[in-house]
């Protein structure tokens, strides 16, 4: 079971490799797969620089490889880091492969049927901050998964008067600390244990936590000091050794994943895939899933990047026969344009039926499935298969309709669609989301002619807040356009005592018995044949001019007559015993509904009924 079963997770440039499976079962183990998930802002990726970097600066023997997709550190770099923790711990995996998509996307990517890509994640929470809204969709999502994590406390650092010495182990640093920092950090560290609770999680510091199965071991750290990074280090590998030895064996069957599909200069289209487990050859036929179906396609070459040390060499990629270790992986092959990220890697062997193979790559459809299309929408581009999904069900539970979807960059038909809902008469929905994906040059001039919004983020919320941002501007823009239209429901008592001015324009004071009085209401008299008297033009209230006026206020009120009213006086045609009621209307009553729903209370709407049955509106 020694840390050496699988020479080629050190040595990435052995051109071919073994199968590693010996004539006893246990063949070994891999390296086992960890991501780093949480909020905007934690510290993910730094805490992943860092990572790498302690190991770098301190001049370990074996380099740490920078593979496609994740870092690889191999077990001799991860000794260095554990021994200050545990000089009795012994690594008996070849080595631990971080993912780079720091955060959630990389699950959400890889939501390959009922196989998750990682084996553990790492939860990064600002002490500072406790549980944000992404801390708390990647707690979610990890229970959903039922995938075993540690939480990494991070942002120690950032404590009052914290003294700091680099990467050195947590319970030394806080060993180091005035009592004063040591209370705050039991302090923060208890409203966060608190919040999790609250979440359904029992926790504990990771060296208090006798029960590492089912309590979440909390790592503190600060990514800028490196102070804990060898301890979390060390319980990643500690935890995957003790809670799941059984799932790092190395197996036969194949389990590969596609993380991303990008398109490089010399290559044409490749696809970075992660390889868990089983062996990938030049020449193999392999299927993945498609936009438009199953792609079956043949491997021209398998790259990895050159180790650290030699990443001058003018060759960017050493090319292998064959791979059987646990990594990341680019593949070179043909008609990959419109593979899609997030799917299944499969091979197709000499006894495969590659009819049932291409059943069972999960195809792009089957995401769309439970999605319905809405006649009126904006249209969604996303990187991957997983982040489409994660951005369609956000969407809908924020009640935004969708009416296309689509995967990789935004060209300029893509435009040309979202431009449709002009045509259609919704333009606020001439919108592109666009989420994690670049925007071509032509496509962005397009949408400028076309007076197509392209909305761009890397995280959902940011896409959600711009949407929502640019619909209240719409919503506002409409509501200038309407205003003239949307006559507001009101009853004024003129006050016999305050009539100032009799003919236009007429100045009375008023109390308001019902509805909401506003500048450009047209008040009329309905015992004397809905005799419209003017418009109201200015309203006062204790000598201030005001917008509007509620039920109950006193009011002075200045209405103005066109040439047809003018002739009509207060005093002759009507007076303080009549009551003014704003002069409603079908399409009043409808732009009020459409445009200014917000703006009206429920007894606004009662009172639309009564003046409804008034006027005689059908």
């Amino acid at each position: 079971r020694s840390a050496k079963s699988l020479p080629e997770a050190t040595a990435p440039r052995t051109r071919s490799a073994s199968s590693g499976s010996s004539s006893s079962s246990f063949a070994g183990y891999r390296s086992p797969i960890l991501v780093i998930m949480g909020h905007v802002d934690t510290g993910k990726t730094k805490l992943l620089d860092k990572i790498r970097r302690t190991n770098v600066q301190e001049g370990e023997a074996g380099g740490i490889t920078q593979q496609i997709g994740a870092t690889f550190f191999p077990d001799i770099a991860l000794m260095e880091q554990t021994k200050k923790v545990d000089p009795d711990f012994d690594i008996e995996v070849p080595g631990v492969m971080i993912i780079d998509t720091p955060g959630h996307e990389a699950f959400n990517n890889l939501r390959v049927r009922g196989s998750s890509l990682c084996d553990m994640a790492i939860l990064v929470i600002d002490i500072m901050h406790g549980l944000e809204p992404q801390t708390v969709e990647s707690l979610e999502m990890l229970k959903q998964r039922r995938c075993f994590f540690i939480v990494a406390l991070n942002k120690v650092d950032n404590m009052y008067q914290w003294k700091d010495k680099p990467n050195t182990p947590i319970r030394e640093a806080l060993d180091r600390q005035e009592q004063f920092v040591r209370d705050e950090f039991q302090k923060r560290l208890g409203d966060i244990i608190l919040q999790l609770n609250m979440r359904g999680l029992n926790c504990a510091l990771y060296w208090e936590n006798e029960d590492p199965g089912s309590t979440v071991s909390i790592v503190p750290t600060s990514a800028l000091t490196g102070e804990g990074v060898p301890d979390l280090l060390y319980m990643a590998l500690k935890s995957t050794q003790e809670v799941m030895p059984d799932k790092l064996e190395v197996q036969e069957d194949l389990e590969c994943t596609v993380i991303e599909v990008k398109n490089i200069e010399g290559l044409g289209t490749t696809i970075d895939v992660i390889l868990v487990n089983g062996t990938l050859k030049e020449g193999d036929t392999i299927v993945v899933a498609g936009i438009s179906g199953p792609i079956v396609t043949t491997i021209r070459a398998l790259l990895t990047p050159q180790p650290m040390k030699e990443m001058r060499v003018k060759n960017e990629y050493i090319h292998h026969q064959k791979i059987s270790t646990s990594m990341g992986i680019k593949i070179c092959a043909p008609g990959l344009e419109d593979a899609v990220a997030g799917s299944e890697l499969l091979v197709c062997g000499p006894d495969d039926d590659l009819e049932e193979l291409k059943e069972e790559v999960a195809d792009f459809e089957s995401v769309l499935n439970g999605f319905t299309k809405e006649a009126a929408g904006v249209y969604v581009k996303s990187s991957t298969l997983g982040s489409l999904e994660a951005l369609l069900s956000f969407l809908s539970d924020m009640k935004i309709p969708v009416f296309e979807v689509g995967i990789g960059e935004v060209h300029v038909k893509d435009v040309k669609k979202a431009s449709i809902m002009r045509d259609k008469k919704r333009p606020e929905y001439a919108v592109i989301m666009a989420f994690d994906v670049k925007v071509n040059n032509e496509a962005k001039k397009q949408a400028e002619k076309d007076d197509v919004q392209i909305m761009t983020a890397d995280i959902i919320y940011h896409l959600f807040d711009k949407f929502t941002k640019y619909m209240e501007q719409i919503n506002e823009k409409t509501k200038e356009k309407k205003a003239a239209e949307a006559i507001f429901p009101v009853i004024l008592q003129m006050n016999k005592e305050h009539i100032f001015r009799q003919k236009d324009p007429i100045l009375v004071g008023c109390t308001i018995m019902g509805g909401q009085l506003r500048v450009g209401t047209p008040l009329c008299i309905p015992e004397k044949d809905n005799m419209v008297i003017g418009r109201v033009t200015g309203i006062e209230k204790d000598k201030k001019p005001v917008k509007m006026g509620k039920r109950g206020e006193q009011v002075c009120v200045k209405i103005e007559q066109n040439t047809a009213q003018s002739h009509i006086t207060y005093g002759r045609h009507f007076d303080y015993k009549n009551t003014l009621y704003s002069l409603i209307t079908r399409d009043s009553i409808d732009t009020l509904k459409e445009n200014f729903k917000s703006e009206m209370a429920k007894e606004d709407w009662e009172l639309v009924i009564g003046l409804k049955q008034i006027f005689k509106i059908t």
